[in-house]
């Protein structure tokens, strides 16, 4: 099965390597509202102004994800998207399973592990196909030219698990004439050590972007080793200005441990894990014609293998058996948005998604193996999406999608949404939505707590947004507030003597979030946010209070930044009959520095924690006191 499942992805990034990148045609103007600079693609299909939008998106640019020197995306997500939070154990590496973190979190929302916020690849889905949670030591920084997320439901665009957010990573589009390549090394406590190599190129109508990354770690605690290979591919092909083909592969491999709780250590676990994904689009974009339109065709697939030693107690005998799995997940997206009439912008979907895989136990004596599941489900789906600028300040856009899944049956993602266009400057959104999750293989069929009669879950969103752009568009003000309210919620409890998996209960969030960001002057950004989550019923990794500020200076010689994480009311442990819930309050100070050698080879150094804070994410997994990284970066 390995063999078969290493032979697939290479035979898809072989295929790929004579295909193009694709991206997201620019959106056509919307009359009497100027697209500004910025623009997002997640939640709309099409580059739009974020302003002509009910959903909040927060980008992230590549700047902001590179200049920490940080492999992964999702600590910087945890920086700057006010709302969102993941779960760490670590120096590096995430893992999965018992003991895993990469737990993502949006107000409050998020499962564990984590199947309410879905992660996309430009736009198509990355998640296990067995336990539908993404892997979170996938989401490399060289990937990204940035990376957008939806704070709230996206699911009558993406269907199953956005039920509580997105996160896509957009990955690079080089500009025409371009040949970059970045060369970067760092190392620092712990034996930690990073280092990679990238290349975008664009000449003609031929365009390729390139990297590989290698990072490893010792560890704070004993038996905490990590280390990962990561590599991806994009080249693309402009047949003429309409129409360009395209492909995307990324392929990684990780091997970590599982140290256990402080209480409970455990020795010689060990995870081996090997993730890939490929994706082949052709897209079409007609600005000059009667019906202006665009939309694209994609098919894509992402697999892993998994191969678990759980390890045992200090003297307690050592498994007999280790846990193996493979799954996949292969799919086809096609949309196309036409513009009807003046002011309209009117998106049709199509969705199809087959996934699943086999799990089974091999025991270490003689390799005999024992099947726990084998099993695949798909699912198939339609959206459309109506944008209509009303008069010059309203905006009404109004969505709905209705799918059919394999064992949940038909579901349905109904949005609505109105922006007040108060300014050139300034709007206010109202948002109502309504995301789902379908119940996952794992659930439903996998260890003693499964429950074939699993209903999907469900979750109404209610939101108010504020964003206005002061001192000549310098500064950007952004406020929410929401309301959260799910019903059906899979959690699994004490039935008649034995765990069961159940829909039971109700979810109710409530909060606000508020940013800021300031250019003070050349070179100097102020970056802030706060926000407030109230939880009727208490879930953990999702903070009441989260706040952020971060200040980075950048002058011709020399980058310096700091920034200062407040965490309070963070739940690692949850009450029991026999037990108090555990909160956790802690004050994070970075800090990074810069210096330009030659050219654009630059020196770098950063410190993580300066206060030496000893805190606690996931109970019982202390996380390390101040740590020191420095290296070089090399762009020529």
């Amino acid at each position: 099965m390995f063999l078969r499942l290493k032979s697939g992805i290479l035979s898809v990034l072989l295929l790929i390597f004579f295909s193009g990148v694709t991206y997201a045609s620019s959106e056509t103007q919307v009359d009497s509202v100027r697209v500004i600079d910025e623009v997002v693609v997640t939640g709309t299909r099409n580059q739009t102004d974020p302003r002509l939008l009910p959903l909040t998106v927060s980008s992230i640019t590549e700047n902001r994800l590179t200049e920490r020197g940080e492999p992964n995306i999702l600590p910087t997500l945890t920086q700057d998207v006010p709302g969102l939070f993941v779960t760490q154990r670590g120096v590096l590496g995430y893992s999965v399973s018992t003991g895993g973190s990469g737990g993502i979190k949006v107000r409050g929302i998020g499962g564990s592990p984590n199947t309410d916020v879905l992660v996309l690849i430009d736009g198509l889905p990355q998640y296990a196909g067995l336990y539908g949670h993404p892997v979170a030591d996938n989401y490399q920084t060289m990937l990204a030219e940035r990376v957008e997320v939806v704070r709230g439901p996206a699911s009558m665009y993406y269907g199953s698990n956005a039920m509580g957010g997105v996160v896509n990573i957009v990955t690079h589009q080089p500009e025409n004439d371009t040949v970059i390549t970045n060369i970067h090394a760092q190392a620092g406590s712990y034996k930690t050590f990073d280092a990679g190599i990238s290349n975008q190129f664009h000449k003609r109508k031929f365009s390729s972007a390139a990297g590989f990354n290698y990072s490893r770690t010792d560890g704070h605690r004993p038996n905490m080793e990590f280390q990962e290979y990561n590599g991806f591919l994009r080249l693309g092909y402009d047949f003429n200005e309409h129409w360009q083909l395209g492909g995307l592969g990324n392929i990684a491999y990780f091997s970590t441990h599982n140290p256990g709780t402080v209480s409970a250590p455990i020795e010689e676990s060990q995870f081996d894990i090997l993730r890939g994904m490929a994706a082949i689009s052709l897209e079409n974009e007609y600005t000059e014609c009667r019906f202006p339109t665009s939309g694209a065709v994609r098919f894509y697939y992402n697999g892993g293998k998994h191969k678990i030693n759980d390890g045992h107690a200090h003297e307690a005998p050592a498994p007999t058996q280790v846990y193996n799995h493979t799954d996949l997940m292969t799919g086809l997206t096609a949309y196309q948005s036409l513009r009807f009439f003046k002011g309209n912008r009117t998106t049709f979907g199509f969705d199809y998604q087959h996934f699943g895989g086999h799990a089974w136990n091999t025991l270490i004596a003689n390799d005999t193996e024992t099947d726990i599941i084998d099993k695949t489900q798909s699912e198939v789906a339609g959206y459309i999406d109506f944008r209509q600028q009303i008069v010059s300040w309203l905006v009404i856009d109004a969505g709905i999608r209705l799918g059919n899944h394999s064992e949940a049956g038909i579901n349905y993602a109904p949005q609505g949404g109105l922006s007040f266009i108060l300014s050139h400057d300034a709007e206010i959104k109202a948002l109502v939505s309504r995301g789902y999750r379908n119940p996952t293989i794992r659930e439903l069929y996998m260890y003693k707590p499964a429950n074939k009669d699993l209903n999907p879950v469900s979750l109404w969103n209610y939101e108010l947004s504020y964003r206005q752009l002061f001192l000549k568009r310098r500064m950007r003000v952004g406020l929410n507030v929401f309301y959260l309210h799910s019903d059906d919620n899979i959690e699994t409890q004490m039935i008649n003597g034995r765990p069961l998996n159940v829909n039971t209960g109700e979810l109710k969030n409530a909060g606000f979030e508020a940013e800021v960001s300031c250019r003070i002057w050349r070179g100097l950004h102020v970056n802030t946010n706060y926000s407030f989550l109230h939880m009727e019923n208490p879930t953990l990794a999702a903070p009441e209070h989260k706040f952020n500020l971060s200040v980075a200076y950048h002058h011709d010689r020399f980058r310096v930044g700091s920034s200062l994480q407040c965490i309070s009311g963070l739940y690692t442990a949850l009450a029991t009959k026999d037990t108090l819930a555990v909160k956790e309050s802690f004050v994070l100070w970075n800090a990074n520095a810069s210096v330009r050698i030659w050219r654009e080879l630059w020196a770098n150094v950063k410190a993580d924690n300066l206060l030496g804070q000893e805190y606690e994410i996931n109970a019982g997994f202390p996380m390390p006191k101040t740590t020191v990284m420095g290296g070089i970066s090399w762009t020529f």
